[in-house]
């Protein structure tokens, strides 16, 4: 008979939603156990996902600068050789420091963690059978617990005719790990990753197409912005398809032959050396045991159905991150665990959804926050727009970085920030300063009466926020 251990609170992940739970969950004096079905902590961001991607975002463009910029600021380097083997080999360090931090942090705060995998046994049980080579192999331990947390994440979406195979057409995590430059890499999907990816192996020497079935890259974001990024990455050499569909595709040796159907119903193939296939992640809920138990989901998407304590249809079963509705976001996972834990130990957590910034780390990278200028007509609020190019700002011409502009949304009669949008050098960090006013409901006026420091990049955001007024020194 398995032996059964109690908990205050079980969650099942060790992602950014799952870790940061559980240490908030501690903080709050709950007993906490951790079950993770992998070797090393972080799930699928800190192992096959944000950091491993960021990793190589940064080495490449370094290697790019070596290439084609150093020049232009007197550094004279001869012949840039690429060594990919040496590239991977820091990327996997960065991974490996980072998930020996998650698990030094849970020990730190008295989370026990246990390498399995889980299935729900009943609202307030889990079967964990343990992982070969953990201590008492193929174990299986049953554990109690008040609360139940489902934290495991997301896979990527398979496509009919597309099927993976690891090697010639292959997803995000096969993409983070090839051996040598492609060639010609194809994409399916002009999403974030899709586009992350694709300039990593486009600065490495690939050549880079990218198919996207809708008119526009990136259609979550402003199309003001999308259009700008679609033509930066056009001339710094990827070819993006637009409109375009892929029917199938057939492997022949080292090759890929990838047919397409264009708007006008015209067919066409497409040659490449591996097909990396993006168009999307889904929940990972399989053999979770929730249909057992009868946990309500959303029969579209596969999302977990919860409410605004996080709770699913069974009484403390708990569900966060890409589980549930809302974008697949690292960032918004974590802010899901925090309120859980809270809520679960009797506080009122809660998540600002209008709060939740969104990063494409290309470069000139692209963040945002709040509504685009679509959904601001779409449901006719009045709005001003405010906006800047770097071009403008003296920091941007100083490091050679002039491409985009910050917009901002404001309403027209309250002044109320509604969203910001930047395409442009250090992006994903002067967003943080859009998030802020967001969530302390501040407006154009706030942002534009900030002193901020110059010269830097945040000018642009001042710039930006004085011209939705119409009272930029510098705005034509």
């Amino acid at each position: 008979m398995a032996k059964q251990e109690s908990y205050d609170l079980i969650i099942v992940g060790t992602g950014p939603g799952g870790y940061v739970a559980a240490v908030r969950a501690s903080q709050l004096g709950l007993k906490v156990v951790c079950i993770e079905k992998e070797a090393r902590l972080g799930g699928v961001c800190l192992n096959v996902g944000c950091i491993p991607s960021k990793a190589l975002l940064d080495s490449s463009e370094y290697f790019h600068m070596a290439q084609k910029r150093f020049a232009e600021h007197g550094i004279q380097t001869g012949r840039v050789r690429l060594d990919l083997a040496a590239m991977m080999a820091r990327k996997e360090r960065v991974v490996k420091d980072l998930t020996e931090n998650v698990r030094k942090l849970l020990e730190g705060n008295k989370v026990r963690v246990i390498h399995g995998t889980a299935r729900l046994a009943g609202a307030d049980r889990v079967e964990v059978t343990k992982n070969s080579g953990s201590s008492g192999k193929g174990d299986r331990q049953v554990l109690q617990a008040k609360a139940i947390m489902l934290a495991t994440g997301s896979i990527p979406v398979a496509v009919p005719g597309l099927a993976f195979d690891g090697n010639r057409i292959v997803s995000s995590t096969e993409a983070l790990s090839f051996d040598s430059v492609p060639k010609h890499l194809g994409i399916v999907g002009g999403g974030y990753i899709g586009l992350e990816l694709g300039a990593v192996w486009s600065r490495l020497g690939a050549k880079v197409t990218v198919i996207e079935m809708l008119p526009q890259v990136a259609t979550t974001l402003d199309g003001q912005v999308a259009r700008a990024l679609e033509r930066i990455l056009v001339r710094q050499g990827l070819s993006i398809r637009l409109k375009t569909k892929v029917s199938d595709a057939q492997i022949s040796g080292t090759k890929v032959r990838v047919n397409l159907l264009d708007g006008d119903a015209k067919k066409s193939s497409l040659n490449c050396d591996r097909l990396l296939v993006a168009v999307g992640r889904r929940p990972l809920t399989q053999g979770l045991g929730l249909e057992e138990i009868g946990v309500e989901m959303d029969p579209q998407t596969g999302h977990i159905l919860v409410d605004e304590t996080y709770q699913t249809s069974i009484a403390n079963l708990y569900a966060i991150g890409d589980l549930i509705p809302g974008p697949m976001l690292a960032h918004k996972a974590s802010a899901e665990g925090i309120a859980a834990a809270e809520c679960i130990a009797g506080l009122p957590g809660e998540v600002n959804y209008d709060a939740i910034p969104a990063v494409v780390y290309t470069w000139p990278e692209v963040a945002s926050v709040g509504l685009t200028e679509e959904q601001v007509k779409k449901r006719g609020i009045p709005y001003c727009v405010g906006s800047y190019p770097f071009a403008g700002i003296g920091r941007a011409r100083c490091m050679g970085e002039t491409d985009g502009f910050v917009k901002l949304i404001a309403h027209s009669e309250t002044d109320r920030i509604l969203g910001a949008h930047i395409i442009g050098p250090r992006a994903a960090d002067m967003i943080a300063e859009c998030v802020l006013g967001v969530e302390f409901g501040a407006s154009s006026e706030d942002i534009a009466r900030t002193v901020h420091g110059h010269p830097t990049f945040s000018e642009a955001l001042q710039e930006a926020a004085m011209a939705v007024r119409k009272c930029s020194i510098y705005a034509s």
